[in-house]
């Protein structure tokens, strides 16, 4: 290799936590222009490995090895050198736009703070500089540059945050950008403007980048070298064609696997387990297909009709509604017993306000949902109250949604205190240890509490509370859209399992179109409220009948032959 060209160089790379080695000698090269991606699983030390080269870890962090950045030894440096060298050498865009963007702080503020915290004393009260940020965010394509400027990060989408993010990463012209799962739960027509947006600023000004992510299809869209870590280790290093394409570790085997597939549709999806039980060798199911779909002949579930959702976003002084916002619009459809109905969108078009409008968690203004004949909207809070058990909601985000406070056993427990207080606690115990089993969470973990398990623990977690009380429907909502893609085949794997056992029938809430399609027994398409398109998930996928869809589909992350 070049010498010349290789800007980073890190050998031997070790982190510690009170003992305990997170990372573990890991050695890799990144040369000038050029993308490394470093893929793993959650824990596998992709961020931690990262947050070293810029000194980000907390103090107790104990490193060792060697990073050099051309001469510049960094692990060596103390606070002062690492500041001179964050956002100027090598700048980082964080994984939770939201979380890492100061919430009281206008976006333009943000992006100079950074810009004046490497000029000297004389240029920071330039009059240029916030014409140097607009033209910034416009770089980034974001729209209406003035105005979010101005803007306060909860006052723009998801997307515009991540961009802001890259524009306060690139404000300093860096060497070598970081971007640590900059795409994760974010649409995938968004995450592919954001990959599109990353590539063409790196040829537009020369820049390197790791790009850090769980997901071996969306590390495709950008590397040119990958990097793959398990448990703090590297496991497999090389140009991304040979990575994707001829994959020499059972680990990497397994993680390209287990992504929903777009072509056929297996029983069960691989999982990265079975791959390092077996050598890389897929362990083989006697099953083949999806588990029957609902009868045509089925009676309806759930009936909709004409359904409306409509939000007031400004009052008179006098309460009357001045300006009004249409969630739902619309949209009416059939859900048959049995059946798994996909349901599919961009952030902003109304999925998840339908489904908690079907459970009646909120308010709709017109039409009507009906529960086998029975409209929900004539029932009374105590009539209602009673149906609960027959319909539970499984939440995107297993963490919040759990009460930190209560071990998962209790938290499991919970809807049986609630809906069934004559159950004696003994008789609670085993239905919570028993359906614990069923959804492959050890027993013996009913004392813990949530931030001792991994996401996928906890949507087990969640997935088992949404059972306990043997539901007749159950809305999934983005319930898979933030984990591994190695967890996600897990959980998929097992609603399929629950569904052939039990005949549950879903909502299956999600943004992205392949989960969609490997799950589902028909799928529909929503945009801005509406149901623009529904059909069995092959002909959606062969045969798009909108351009909405269509976009959706051709945003999917492929690994190209």
């Amino acid at each position: 290799m070049d010498q010349d060209n290789v800007i980073l160089e890190v050998k031997g790379l070790n982190v510690s936590f009170g003992g305990r080695r997170v990372v573990e000698d890991v050695s890799y090269t990144l040369r000038r222009g050029r993308t490394l991606g470093i893929v793993g699983e959650s824990g596998s030390g992709k961020s931690v490995s990262s947050l070293a080269l810029m000194g980000l870890l907390p103090k107790q962090a104990t490193v060792g090895g060697s990073a050099r950045l051309d001469d510049t030894e960094l692990l060596t440096l103390d606070e002062e050198g690492f500041r001179a060298i964050r956002g100027q050498r090598i700048s980082m865009v964080f994984q939770e736009p939201m979380t890492s963007l100061n919430p009281v702080q206008k976006c333009g503020a943000q992006v100079l703070e950074m810009m004046k915290a490497h000029l000297p004393k004389e240029l920071k009260d330039s009059k240029d500089l916030k014409e140097r940020v607009i033209e910034l965010f416009k770089e980034v394509m974001l729209p209406r540059p003035e105005k979010i400027f101005d803007s306060y990060p909860h006052e723009i989408s998801g997307g515009q945050k991540q961009r802001v993010m890259i524009a306060m990463a690139l404000v300093n012209n860096p060497d070598i950008v970081i971007a640590d799962e900059p795409t994760t739960a974010l649409d995938v027509t968004v995450q592919k403007t954001i990959l599109d947006l990353l590539k063409s600023l790196q040829q537009k000004h020369g820049i390197s980048i790791i790009f850090i992510s769980h997901d071996l299809g969306v590390i495709g869209q950008v590397a040119d070298d990958i990097m793959v870590m398990y448990r703090g280790r590297v496991v497999e290093c090389g140009p991304a064609s040979e990575i994707l394409h001829n994959p020499q570790q059972p680990y990497t085997r397994g993680l390209l696997a287990c992504r929903p597939p777009l072509e056929g549709k297996p029983y069960r999806l691989p999982t990265v387990e079975e791959y390092l039980e077996n050598d890389g060798i897929p362990s083989s199911h006697s099953k083949t297909g999806q588990p029957s779909p609902a009868s045509q002949d089925s009676q309806p579930l759930i009936s909709v009709r004409d359904l409306d959702v409509t939000y007031t976003l400004k009052r008179s002084i006098f309460g009357r509604p001045l300006q009004t916002l249409k969630g739902v619009d619309g949209v009416s459809f059939d859900i048959r017993e049995g059946e798994t109905l996909g349901l599919v969108g961009e952030s902003g078009c109304g999925k998840t306000t339908l489904g908690r409008a079907l459970l009646r968690l909120i308010d709709h203004s017109s039409g009507s949902v009906s529960y086998r004949g029975t409209p929900l909207d004539q029932l009374s809070a105590r009539q209602m109250r009673a149906l609960r058990p027959k319909l539970q909601i499984i939440f995107q985000d297993p963490y919040s949604s759990l009460n930190p406070r209560i071990t998962i056993g209790e938290a499991i427990a919970e809807p049986l205190s609630v809906h069934s207080a004559r159950i004696s606690r003994e008789s609670r115990f085993s239905k919570v240890i028993e359906l614990m089993q069923q959804v492959g969470l050890d027993s013996d973990w009913y004392n813990r509490y949530p931030h001792e398990l991994s996401g996928g623990q906890r949507q087990r977690v969640c997935i088992a509370r949404a059972l306990i009380l043997q539901p007749e429907l159950v809305v999934c909502d983005e319930s898979v859209s933030a984990l591994d893609v190695s967890v996600q085949a897990q959980v998929l794997n097992l609603l399929n399992d629950l569904k052939e056992r039990y005949r549950y029938t879903y909502l299956f809430i999600t943004h992205d179109l392949s989960v969609a399609r490997y799950l589902s027994d028909r799928i529909m398409v929503m945009q801005k409220g509406k149901v623009v398109e529904s059909g069995a998930p092959d002909d959606l996928f062969r045969r798009p009948q909108t351009d909405y869809t269509r976009t959706l589909i051709e945003a999917i992350p492929r690994i190209n032959s």
